[in-house]
């Protein structure tokens, strides 16, 4: 019997630096978007402050970053490498 060697292609990496610079910088948007979100220490559990939980930062700002982040980590799976 003759065995028969494949030649196989070298491993190549699935993502390039580029492609990890942008994972990460989605990751830190997600991240300030989730501190950003994150409640505060109230001095006094029994009083309700509507101004701090329904302000601007916590139901605009902080979800809008959240969503940047997911849409920069989707960018960055699928981004082709650059053919140089």
């Amino acid at each position: 019997m003759k065995e028969t060697k494949k030649q196989t292609a070298p491993a190549t990496s699935l993502f390039t630096r580029e492609n990890y610079i942008w994972i990460i910088a989605g990751i830190i948007l997600v991240g300030i978007g989730i501190i950003l979100m994150a409640g505060g220490n109230s001095d006094d559990p029994n009083v309700f402050r509507e101004n701090e939980v329904y302000s601007a930062r916590r139901i605009t700002i902080a979800p809008i970053l959240i969503l940047l982040g997911l849409g920069v980590e989707v960018y960055a799976i699928f981004k082709k490498p650059k053919n140089s």
